[in-house]
């Protein structure tokens, strides 16, 4: 029917009409309570946000030269973060001559990893960036 015909009903029934689909030829339009529509909308978008879990990144520092004890009171902490759903950034910081040693601090890394590989999965490797080695683990999901 006309846009003047469609606009008449849509006045009788005291509703809107709003365009579906303006790009198609004719275009397609449907009538509807519009200010309904959006309430609904909102309503639905509101509920998404609701839902979403928002991801935090926790931060576990090492040391190169770190003992046993240190090591498992990080390992605590950062399997903590894990279950509680966030990701873990694990860094060690090299001072002064232990620049010339990246390879233990790659091992202590590999130690840390294999610990976490239950509840946690290596998303970004270890890797040396600058005076800092990186590594980011993220929680497994569970499918």
């Amino acid at each position: 029917m006309s846009a003047k015909e469609a606009l008449d009903l849509a006045e009788q029934k005291n509703l809107d009409l709003v365009k579906i689909a303006p790009q198609s030829n004719p275009p397609v339009c449907k009538i509807m309570d519009y200010g309904k529509y959006r309430f609904e909308q909102a309503k639905r978008e509101k509920e998404a946000r609701k839902n979403q879990r928002v991801v935090d990144i926790k931060e576990v520092r090492l040391s190169l030269n770190i003992d046993t004890h240190d090591f498992n009171t990080k390992l605590n902490n950062a399997l903590k973060f894990i279950k509680h759903g966030d990701k873990v950034k694990v860094s060690i910081r090299f001072r002064g001559r232990e620049m010339g040693h990246p390879e233990i601090g790659l091992e202590t890394m590999k130690r840390f990893a294999d610990a976490c590989s239950e509840t946690a999965v290596v998303e970004k490797p270890a890797k040396l960036e600058g005076r800092n080695m990186l590594m980011f683990l993220a929680p497994k999901t569970n499918k």
